[in-house]
């Protein structure tokens, strides 16, 4: 070590004396003593490492740049992990950012009902013990016209819970275009293997008959081989088979499976309950299969998510036959992957917005509402937010603000290869790159994620409202000040 460096090292300022100074005294003021103590300790084995690098000099030690640097590490040590994203992606259904963005109502609904106790497994008017899924089931039935339905926690486990108490030591014959793998390395094969059910592909990838099918449950059972316990089709929620394809309706499935006595169950994934295609009808008509014309096949069971397309909490929704949904809600598996109160009540409030009406339900949740606004409205906002940062920078500032097109997309398995048309706000900022900046507005508060293209940030109006917006502004004004 060079002599400088051992000279630096013994002017490290002792923790006995930093705690008793005039510099620390405002944070320990502030911050629980042993909190302060254990920040100023790692803060301090840091500096000795940079001072053994090359990377620190006598400066730093100074008590008030310790200071001013353990003050910024009690304040990260503080910030919530789970805090506030301002999303200017474009990605309506963020994974990262946790998917729907709840309605107004919705979460001043959660916020009053977590404040103190609430209804959730007693009859009010018996006083006995009910079903904690009632409420939301009874919604789900009238808007899908399911006998019944029930709630587990996502719909991964609505899934795993179908196999397991309809399956398990069966086969299960799905379409091997069907066999999906989506995020988080959720793969059907593996859920299936899980649930003890066993996996029996038929067709091919892009081309899958009712033939296929029909052989499949013709050659089970056979010589000791697991009998057919149950036909699945699988919403391709991450990706889309075009070009020399086929595949097999679920009326036609549902057809077979009462011929030969077994249970059909629909995989929906994303959980449409409105006329997508007829609202996005200005953005090509693209649309989704909705729960209510599943159950109107005839599928024995349906399950999709709650916070993607439906637009409230995570949540596994299951709907379908009254017998096959008292099945599931019997299994043992029901207990463990059951929700806690507050996904019930965030739900319930989300399905009686759809109650009041799909143009309510297009109008009031977040998730379709984006969706839903077309490209002009689009053009007009972003032009018109272009116009007003431009004033508030002149030229001499260097900002330079654009309002141009770039594509939105629904997210989360929804609408899958369809990009949407959208328009946002390009921004280039004097002294810092496009990944630089990007890095300033994700580190804020609150954050600000964009997306960066060509050289530039971009933020995309169709996950911003003006309010944000406003946000945004005044967030580039402090970073252009500082």
């Amino acid at each position: 070590m060079p002599a400088d460096d051992r000279h630096i090292l013994r002017r490290l300022p002792q923790v006995d004396r930093l705690l008793g100074g005039a510099a620390l005294a405002p944070l320990l003021a502030a911050h629980p003593r042993r909190i302060v103590l254990s920040e100023l300790r790692a803060l301090l084995d840091d500096l000795r490492r940079e001072i053994r690098r090359g990377e620190a000099g006598e400066d730093d030690l100074e008590d008030r740049a310790v200071a001013a640097r353990l003050a910024r590490r009690l304040e990260r040590r503080q910030r919530p992990v789970y805090r506030r994203v301002i999303n200017a992606t474009g990605v309506i259904l963020h994974t990262g950012l946790g998917r729907a963005v709840l309605a107004p109502e919705v979460a001043d609904a959660v916020g009053a009902l977590a404040r103190g106790a609430q209804r959730l497994e007693i009859e009010l008017d018996s006083g006995e013990r009910g079903g904690r899924d009632r409420g939301c089931a009874e919604l789900l039935c009238r808007l899908t016209g399911a006998e019944a339905a029930t709630v587990v926690n996502n719909n991964a486990g609505a899934t795993l819970l179908i196999l397991a108490a309809l399956a398990r030591g069966r086969r299960v014959i799905l379409s091997r275009g069907e066999m999906v793998e989506i995020g988080g390395s959720y793969r059907i094969p593996d859920v299936m293997e899980e649930s003890g059910a066993i996996l029996h592909g038929v067709g091919t990838t892009n081309r899958t008959h009712l033939r296929d099918y029909e052989q499949a449950i013709a050659g089970s059972g056979r010589e000791g081989e697991p009998p057919a316990g149950l036909l699945l089709k699988v919403h391709t929620s991450n990706f889309r088979v075009v070009g020399f394809t086929r595949e097999v309706t679920l009326g036609d499935l549902v057809a077979l499976g009462g011929e030969h006595g077994l249970p059909v169950v629909h995989d929906l994934g994303s959980g449409c309950m409105v006329d997508l295609a007829g609202a996005l009808a200005g953005q090509g008509g693209h649309g989704e299969t909705r729960v209510r014309d599943s159950v109107a096949a005839g599928a024995d069971l349906v399950c999709f998510s709650g916070d993607k397309l439906l637009g409230g909490p995570q949540a596994g929704l299951i709907v379908g036959k009254a017998e096959a949904v008292e099945r599931c809600r019997r299994h043992p598996l029901f207990r463990a992957l059951r929700p806690g109160r507050m996904i019930y009540t965030a739900l319930e409030a989300t399905l009686r917005i759809y109650e009041a009406g799909e143009e309510e339900a297009l109008a009031r949740i977040p998730a379709l509402r984006g969706l839903a606004e077309g490209e002009a409205a689009l053009k007009k906002r972003a032009r018109r937010w272009a116009r007003r940062w431009t004033k508030r920078w002149p030229d001499g500032a260097g900002v330079e603000v654009e309002a141009v097109p770039c594509d939105s997309q629904a997210g989360s398995g929804s609408l899958p290869a369809r990009e949407i048309p959208s328009w946002g706000l390009r921004v280039v900022t004097p002294g810092r790159s496009a990944d630089e900046l990007a890095r300033e507005l994700r580190t804020g508060d609150p954050a600000i994620l964009p997306r960066v293209m060509d050289d530039a940030v971009v933020l995309d109006l169709r996950t911003l409202d003006d309010g944000e917006l406003e946000e945004i502004g005044a967030r580039l004004e402090s970073l252009l000040d500082g």
